[in-house]
């Protein structure tokens, strides 16, 4: 018979990629709040960061109810076809899909690593953003 304690832990292996995924998540959320006027909200009980008010990623949850993920906006025909080669990956719902929005599991074997998400959060940015705050973070 299996103790209380341990019978709903997650396999090692879905615990690492957890893992894994929290720390991308992590570098993502920073990377996307520390472009110029960019802000952190809730709706829907998600993480976004919008610019101007209006959302260019969303990060989804982190409580574990959902596998994590994000998405974004991806106007670069190459890189749409490269974030859709992802493992997971697909275009995002209501609709969004075919503004070019891309939703991306972190969890996935094979899912990209930060620092292309973060190139991918940044072309999202410059999607949305006012052009003044594009030529402030192309003047960094």
């Amino acid at each position: 018979m299996i103790p209380c304690d341990e019978s709903h832990q997650q396999p090692e292996a879905a615990v690492a990629a957890t893992q894994t995924a929290l720390k991308k998540w992590e570098k993502v959320r920073e990377f996307a709040l520390g472009l110029p006027g960019a802000t952190e909200d809730f709706p829907w009980g998600e993480t976004v960061a919008k610019v101007n008010k209006k959302v260019f990623v969303f990060l989804g949850v982190t409580d574990g109810s959902y596998p994590m993920g994000m998405t974004v906006k991806l106007k670069d025909e190459a890189a749409h076809a490269h974030a859709m080669t992802s493992p997971g990956a697909e275009p995002a719902g209501y609709g969004l899909g075919k503004a070019g929005w891309v939703s991306l599991p972190l969890e996935e074997k094979g899912s990209p690593a930060a620092e292309l998400l973060c190139d991918w959060v940044e072309e999202s940015y410059r999607a949305i953003a006012p052009k003044k705050l594009i030529a402030e973070l192309d003047a960094r």
